[in-house]
């Protein structure tokens, strides 16, 4: 099977590449801006937008693994992120995805967003694939705007879609929120976030990578919704503790109460970060474990154990 891979050099594209060459009868070709270091079988593309040309890159690709898009930023200083997020993550996939059906592509693998579905849940009431999508900022808009495109090419063309929304994804390399913490508490700095009782998913990178092969000829897969995860919420106490665990570090957590804290980050202006520390995000898996028989391969420990390989 010929499989094309944009986003490349990126966090999670640079991961598929490795995994992918353990599978026999893949054959890839990766697609980024630069030269791809770890693949010789690859295709320069100079952006990502509603005017690349991609017929060269698509000849005789049976799937297309869609990766690469303009990523979440924290403080966007674009006077109108939205018309930026649109040229790149919608525009820019739906060209994609144009020429792809033109071009004889059976299967679009679009990595979407848990974005899509909002940025909270009730604790104990986790995200699903079909509940109505609900983003919050420019980001998640452009990615539900990209998926409602494609499933119209899909009943269009035959072409067959698979979306996979992830909440936030882990692993060597992470940068981010994530790479924040991990500084954080490698500096053994006393932090005020040990007495924190939400719940919050992630997906190790090698799990989102698991589920992203398993649907590339899954036939269950076609034209479906998948939410990714590691199947085991933490709360961001636990979650504290574990790295500090995988790390070989001490986690020096001080019990001060939530609501204390999204008082004191609300005067700071950092309510949007409180949120996210105490806030509860979790996402239901079972759709990939009914539909495809998929379970993560990894636990959360297994996973933050790769983040930190030298521990």
């Amino acid at each position: 099977m010929n499989v094309l891979l944009t986003g490349a050099t990126g966090f999670l594209g640079s991961r598929i590449i490795g995994q992918i060459a353990k599978h026999d009868g893949l054959v890839l070709t990766s697609v980024s801006r630069r030269p791809v270091n770890n693949h010789d079988n690859y295709v320069v593309v100079a952006e990502l937008g509603p005017g690349t040309d991609w017929k060269g890159a698509l000849a005789d690709q049976q799937v297309v693994i869609h990766t690469a898009a303009r990523a979440h930023i924290m403080k966007d200083e674009v006077a109108d992120p939205l018309a930026k997020y649109r040229k790149v993550n919608v525009e820019g996939t739906l060209n994609l995805a144009r020429q792809a059906a033109a071009a004889g592509t059976s299967r679009f693998i679009f990595i979407s967003s848990i974005k899509v579905n909002g940025e909270r849940t009730i604790q104990g009431r986790p995200f699903t694939a079909e509940d109505s999508p609900a983003p919050e900022d420019a980001y998640g808009i452009s990615k539900l705007e990209a998926e409602q495109g494609l499933r119209e090419l899909a009943s269009e063309t035959g072409m067959e879609v698979v979306i996979i929304r992830p909440p936030l994804v882990y692993g060597p390399g992470v940068k981010g929120n994530f790479a924040s913490m991990i500084r954080l508490v490698e500096k053994g700095l006393p932090l005020p976030l040990g007495a924190i009782h939400n719940k919050r998913s992630l997906v190790a990178l090698d799990n989102l990578v698991d589920l992203i092969i398993t649907c590339l000829d899954h036939p269950a897969a076609a034209n479906q919704v998948f939410l990714a995860g590691d199947d085991e919420d933490l709360s961001t106490t636990e979650l504290l503790r574990a790295v500090a665990g995988a790390m070989g570090k001490p986690a020096r957590l001080v019990p001060v109460h939530a609501g204390l804290l999204m008082s004191g980050a609300t005067l700071l202006g950092k309510k949007a970060v409180a949120q996210r520390l105490l806030g509860s995000l979790q996402v239901d898996i079972s759709k990939a474990r009914n539909l495809l028989g998929w379970t993560p391969p990894l636990s959360v420990a297994e996973g933050l154990k790769r983040c930190f390989p030298d521990h």
